[in-house]
């Protein structure tokens, strides 16, 4: 039964049934009348004396089953791990609300629903393998609301990356991920009028945020920041001494141990993956290693003298920052270190943005993000982008973004324990460096005397087929000047 049904003519040809339907399409004109029903012929009966009437009648169910498929993700992406659900069976969702969170051998992303509707299956458990194309979840959504049954269907073919990740404007694709493109229209930005600064010209959400920001007048800080509070001046004129510090004893993983006295074997997965493919390729590259020792006596008093003032800010202040601008002020006069080699060893790239990466422990293995454009950046700059970072890779929420487009890499293993290290080349980068721990170590100065020296170990490997040992040498002099004088950084800031 229904309100609007219609029915045709005023013959009733023997054996007919009443069904009540939602949508008739004729090709000639119907005549509504108040009956609540409608007579469906057979369409060899449907035919009149004075004009023939076809009809097509469609069933319309409560909800139409779709498989939300996994898209391509870029960079070569085949399978990925699903490391969390943020939904289960039953829930309802909305477009853009978070479907799960998973991990490639590059990076952790987060999917998000192209629908409105209500989960009815999980195609994988926690740790499972999903490959692109094939289906993460079925969503069942209101056919009335959502897609027609033309489109999206179960049978629909793998969605493409560009379906994901692009948008046509006028002719013109403009990458950004679901993320950015909801930004922009929560702000009711045109994609089109914003330029893009990732890979491709992709739009990030720093590029949205700089174009609200110019677009309202607006200053958009790197994070939320306090009055800048003049240093409080110590009674003492000579610096405290470092405070001493009693030796680390190593402190086991508390992890409970299980002896079930069978081997295990496991799938190399994630960034252990990751790791394997890149320290392969690696290992055709010809390393040339050198090392050296650093006095940071003067450096370690300066971030005593800075670190309250950071705090304020809101921001941790470490040495890495100090090491990083440095490194970047280095690779200005020496740029060969933030280049790159093709394969067929034919051409050098000199890359204009120092994009620095730090190696990161974290629970998920070994990570390298980088700091974007250090070349620009202040060292508080860096301090907060290393926090962000630092963040993101303990929670496993670093994204491809924050992973690729490294030029130059330092791997701070003191923090861990150690003085010198062989460090191993990122390709396509051509130079790394490890640093070693600090220690209070007796020096002498320029008079003959013994004195308490903040002293760290550097080592460095850089790609001996473009870079000789001199070159090394003196841009390892330069960085090293710049951090055992840390005033002197200030002449060549920008």
């Amino acid at each position: 039964r229904h309100p609007r049904a219609l029915v045709l003519g005023s013959c009733r040809p023997a054996g007919t049934q009443r069904v009540c339907i939602h949508r008739v399409r004729s090709c000639s004109s119907i005549r509504f009348i108040k009956s609540k029903y409608v007579c469906v012929f057979d369409k060899s009966a449907l035919k009149f004396s004075h004009q023939q009437r076809l009809f097509r009648t469609s069933a319309v169910s409560c909800g139409q089953i779709v498989q939300f498929k996994l898209s391509d993700i870029g960079e070569g992406i085949t399978e990925v791990t699903v490391k969390e659900w943020y939904i289960k069976e039953g829930d309802s969702v909305s477009q853009f609300d978070s479907i799960c969170e998973v991990q490639s051998d590059k990076a952790s992303v987060t999917i998000t629903s192209r629908y409105d509707g209500v989960i009815r299956k999980l195609h994988y458990s926690i740790d499972d393998i999903a490959f692109v194309g094939k289906p993460l979840v079925d969503i069942e959504i209101d056919a009335s609301k959502g897609v027609s049954p033309e489109e999206d269907v179960v049978e629909t073919p793998p969605m493409s990356h560009e379906e994901h990740t692009h948008q046509e404007i006028k002719g013109h694709k403009t990458l950004a991920t679901p993320a950015v493109r909801r930004l922009a229209m929560e702000n009711n930005i045109k994609l089109s009028e914003v330029v893009g600064t990732g890979k491709d010209n992709r739009i990030l959400k720093e590029d949205i945020l700089n174009y609200l920001a110019k677009q309202t007048g607006a200053i958009l800080p790197p994070s939320p920041k306090a009055e800048i509070v003049p240093p409080v001046r110590k009674a003492e004129a000579v610096p405290a001494a470092p405070k001493d510090k009693t030796r680390k004893i190593p402190v086991p993983v508390s992890r409970p141990i299980a002896f079930s006295g069978k081997d295990k074997t496991e799938p190399v997965t994630g960034f252990q993956k990751a790791m394997v493919k890149t320290m392969s390729a690696a290992l055709k590259i010809p390393h040339f290693g050198y090392s050296d020792e650093i006095d940071l006596t003067q450096l370690v008093q300066l971030r005593e003298e800075l670190k309250p003032l950071a705090e304020i800010r809101g921001v941790k202040l470490s040495f890495m920052p100090f090491f990083i601008k440095a490194a970047s002020l280095g690779l200005l006069q020496y740029p060969i270190l933030n280049a790159s080699l093709d394969e067929n060893c034919q051409n050098v790239t000199y890359k204009a943005s120092h994009n620095i990466g730090v190696a990161m422990d974290t629970e998920q293995g070994l990570i390298v993000p980088n700091v974007k454009n250090v070349q620009v950046c202040s060292v508080f700059d860096i301090a907060v982008e290393l926090n962000r970072l630092q963040s993101l890779g303990s929670a496993g929420q670093l994204g491809t973004s924050d992973l690729t487009g490294g030029t130059f890499t330092l791997s701070n293993i003191g923090t861990i324990g150690g003085t010198y290290a062989k460090p191993v080349i990122l390709p396509p980068e051509v130079a790394i460096g490890a640093l070693g721990k600090i220690q209070v170590l007796p020096r002498f100065n320029g008079k003959g005397e013994v004195f308490k020296a903040q002293i760290m170990n550097v080592s460095w490997s850089a790609d001996h087929r473009i870079i000789d040992g001199a070159t090394m040498a003196r841009f390892s002099n330069l960085w090293k000047s710049y951090l055992e004088n840390p005033a002197s950084m200030l002449l060549d800031l920008k």
